[in-house]
């Protein structure tokens, strides 16, 4: 792979190959990464890369757009096939980009959100301070029970009644649980609010059908392309037809200019594996060893937040093992298993320190592992962080996650 690059410049080359046998090598459990295809990697990387498209399919500012507006229309119509969506804007770079086009469409400044705080699993751009959405806009904190760390609905509903948002968000980054968009929208209709699903951690779920649909009840649906979808880092606006000329108004030229028009590639290549069998029941396993994580890490003697999942994500309370998400996190990617440090809800840390990690299963699911590899990752999560900072030990399981690895290697096939 990559011999162009290797003769050109190997210096780069020798970064990028360095973090290719970092995956190959290391048990990916970030809930928000997994590994694209090779056939998503080389559109990715297509002579698309070379062209500007500023505009949409039939009304470009440039010439030359005629095949960036047959793929274009490609990704739009798979997606809204996948989704059951009655419109799609598969421009968003991102999905913040996303989430913004849908804010600047909807909104003026001042105007009320109601989301999930960021330490119940809401994300940055949901209305955090130090995000445009926190500096743009009055942001309504909605906060899950403390015991259950479940949605409280009736909490969301009182909130919504007495401030009367102008936005609704269901959608969360660390929710292990099921999302009810239907009592959302019970809730929307009381407050007189427009209602946003963010999915972009459970894109990949609702298109096979192991999460409920955020259709029909929502306004907009925002994603993003590379956690469970599997694509390329990108993102997806989907909304009612009778919303398609303000979102698309701000995407461009509101917030963007030129498409990627290599990654709108690489997004119709994913959705066309969104709408293959294998999908499906590659959502399921995904699930499954969600559930067999969460049990095994039980058997351990963690506490999860809310007591399990129902996702593709597991989220672990470290605080009765008296250890720090970031301690976690730096622990265990010396032992050769990479998670991300989260905070729960009621966490008495800072956000860079938390008292819980994040764990997700998409990654190791598109490596092909089940359930009893679920019941190992568990067992060497507890010896990691029973090891603490004893090197030796943490080494000794960086061997045994190697020789796991190299069973289950990404592009086995390419």
């Amino acid at each position: 792979m990559f011999e162009h690059l290797k003769n050109s410049d190997k210096e780069v080359y020798d970064i990028i190959e360095r973090e290719h046998r970092r995956q190959e090598d290391n048990l990916e459990m970030i809930a928000s990464e997994n590994f694209a295809s090779f056939s998503v990697l080389e559109a990715a990387s297509s002579f698309f890369t070379n062209k500007y498209a500023e505009g949409y399919p039939g009304k470009r500012y440039y010439g030359g757009c005629l095949y960036c507006d047959e793929i274009e229309l490609m990704a739009i119509e798979r997606c809204k096939r996948i989704f059951g969506a009655e419109h799609a804007n598969v421009q968003p770079l991102s999905g913040t980009a996303a989430n913004m086009a849908v804010y600047f469409a909807v909104l003026e400044q001042g105007d009320s959100i109601l989301s999930m705080d960021l330490a119940h699993g809401g994300h940055l751009s949901h209305g955090h301070p130090l995000s445009f959405s926190g500096r743009f806009y009055k942001i309504i904190p909605a906060k899950n029970n403390l015991e259950t760390g479940l949605i409280d609905y009736e909490r969301m509903e009182k909130l919504a009644l007495e401030n009367k948002p102008k936005l609704i968000i269901c959608g969360a980054s660390a929710y292990p649980r099921i999302i009810d968009f239907k009592r959302y929208r019970e809730i929307a209709d009381k407050a007189g609010a427009y209602l946003m699903a963010d999915i972009a951690h459970i894109a990949g779920l609702v298109a096979a059908g192991e999460h409920p649909s955020p259709f029909p009840f929502c306004d907009f649906v925002t994603t993003t392309t590379h956690k469970t979808l599997r694509g390329p880092r990108g993102g997806v606006i989907m909304s009612k037809k009778e919303h398609a000329a303000i979102i698309d108004r701000q995407v461009f030229p509101g917030i963007q200019g030129g498409p990627h028009m290599h990654i709108i590639a690489a997004k119709a290549a994913a959705f066309g594996e969104a709408l293959k069998p294998e999908f499906r029941s590659y959502q399921r396993q995904i699930v499954k060893n969600s559930k067999a994580l969460a049990a095994g890490l039980l058997r351990n003697g963690f506490t999860l937040v809310t007591g399990g999942t129902d996702n593709h994500m597991v989220l672990v309370d470290l605080r009765n093992r008296n250890m720090t998400g970031k301690t976690a996190q730096n622990i265990l990617e010396d032992a050769g298993i990479t998670a991300n440090k989260n905070s729960i809800p009621g966490d008495p840390e800072k956000p860079f320190v938390t008292s819980g990690i994040r764990l997700g299963t998409p990654a190791v699911t598109t490596r092909g592992m089940k359930e009893a590899e679920m019941t190992r990752i568990a067992e060497f999560i507890n010896r990691a962080v029973e090891a603490g900072e004893n090197k030796k030990a943490l080494n000794a399981i960086r061997d045994e996650v190697k020789t796991m690895t190299a069973d289950f290697p990404i592009y086995k096939s390419e």
